[in-house]
């Protein structure tokens, strides 16, 4: 590695030493068949003072006027205590809690963030988070296939409303493991579950279905039948949640008659900048029957010999634990710093601030949509119920109209175009609490000459 300040002597007299011919021989274990070649694609290294231009360059492209694109990353307003907090010292450097008894402040801190996900989606355990949305909802699907002992297959169903980047994030980890996963289809006219699709998978072996809420489309699916339905044919539910949804919509954990098995989601909304695209943290939770199939740490507490409180890591099903062929994961942290800046930042908002966030997140929409329909050729694509997103119709392709919106400093939404020809001319919006009137009239006149123009 040639950022490591070893001459060739220095490797070769290390490689005689421990009588090696090769660094490569250090990695014999490792198939032929998985060794990448060259990578030739892979453009050559620039200067230091190369470098930091082009980041400023790419840094200065993500200045605008007004954001309203979501589609899975949210710009929330974040109260300044946040992250003057999670920026100490104390918390910024502590990696993760590998000396437990030396470690209390934060495992007290990651088991308040464990309580606030399991009261937000009424499920009965939550795990020290994982690395975001999309692979948590792998880690999901591998825990269905492990904890579902009815079923023999390798199989999971799985709503074609779920995030297009968590599927394939998803497919990419699980395939390795011969784990498939069956789409159902939409409803072109609701943006939802076409509930009508799932009479063929009738009797069919699923260990588990996906459900989204809000949905990708920023719809709310039908989640009583789908649990129920899923429930009855033996499979175990994922729900994959915006977990500040859950101020205003019912929590997983109280789905159909009895509930989802697991939940997971994307805690960005809770205090963490969208950021050019991370780092973002996952959550993650189940029912207690299934806690020892859940990857990662799960802190408890407990009283010492003393009888004072304290703080242990209490379930850390992961290899650099126990045997490699044992672990449930190969999770390597728990994004401890991303927990502390959401745990702040739950605790500052409490019960009331979070719903009041939520309701003006859907408000703003709503008003939107109703200024935006002034707008010859644009309207609302699904008419079902949403949170804070919303698709709209356009009367050109997408991208271009929002390349003619950022022009103008907004960013007006995701093309879905990228998704499926068929919404070549849709655009996914989203507004949070952050949008004033005077932000939405500025969005609906700059889609209105972005229309014109295009």
């Amino acid at each position: 590695m040639p950022f490591i300040p070893h001459t060739s002597e220095d490797e070769k007299q290390m490689l005689d030493t421990i009588g090696v011919d090769s660094i490569d021989s250090l990695f014999d274990e490792i198939p032929k068949s998985l060794n990448n070649a060259d990578l030739e694609i892979l453009p050559s290294g620039i200067s230091e003072m190369s470098m930091l231009r082009l980041m400023s360059e790419r840094a200065e492209q993500d200045t605008v006027t007004s954001c309203f694109l979501g589609a899975g990353a949210y710009d929330h307003h974040i109260p300044s205590a946040v992250w003057d907090l999670a920026a100490r010292g104390e918390f910024l450097t502590a990696y993760t809690p590998y000396q437990a008894e030396a470690s209390q402040g934060t495992l007290q801190l990651i088991y308040e963030f464990q309580t606030m996900i399991s009261r937000l989606t009424a499920m009965d355990v939550a795990n020290a988070s994982v690395y975001d949305g999309a692979t948590a909802l792998a880690e999901a699907v591998l825990m269905a296939v492990r904890g579902n002992k009815k079923s023999k297959s390798r199989r999971l169903l799985c709503a074609g409303t779920v995030h297009p980047s968590y599927l394939s994030t998803c497919r990419t980890i699980v395939s390795n493991q011969n784990i498939e996963i069956d789409l159902i289809p939409y409803s072109s006219s609701t943006g939802t579950i076409d509930r009508s699709s799932l009479d063929y998978r009738l009797g069919q072996d699923y260990a588990g279905m996906v459900i989204p809420y809000p949905n990708f489309f920023g719809g709310l699916e039908h989640i009583d039948a789908l649990t129920n339905w899923a429930h009855d044919q033996g499979m175990l539910v994922i729900a994959v949640v915006n977990p500040l949804a859950l101020a205003l919509l019912r929590a997983p954990g109280d789905w159909g008659e009895d509930g989802a098995d697991i939940t997971v989601g994307e805690a960005q909304p809770f205090g963490i900048p969208v950021c050019s695209g991370g780092p973002y943290l996952g959550y993650m939770c189940c029912r207690k029957s299934l806690v020892r199939q859940m990857p990662g740490r799960i802190i408890g507490r407990t009283i010492d010999l003393d009888g004072k409180e304290g703080f242990a890591l209490t379930l850390q099903a992961r290899e650099q634990h126990i045997r490699r062929a044992k672990a449930t994961s190969n999770i390597c942290t728990n994004q401890g710093l991303l927990v502390t800046a959401a745990t702040i930042y739950l605790s500052l908002l409490g019960q009331e601030g979070l719903r009041s966030v939520a309701a003006k997140s859907h408000n703003n929409m709503v008003s939107l949509i109703h200024k935006v329909s002034s707008i010859p050729g644009v309207s609302l694509r699904f008419p079902s119920p949403f949170f804070h997103e919303a698709v709209f119709q356009l009367p050109k392709p997408a991208y271009k109209i929002l390349r003619a919106m950022e022009g103008q400093g907004v960013l007006g939404g995701y093309d879905l175009g990228q998704v499926s020809q068929d919404l070549a001319n849709c655009m996914l919006t989203n507004t949070t609490e952050k949008k004033t009137d005077s932000d939405l009239e500025f969005f609906v006149d700059v889609l209105t000459e972005a229309v014109k123009e295009c």
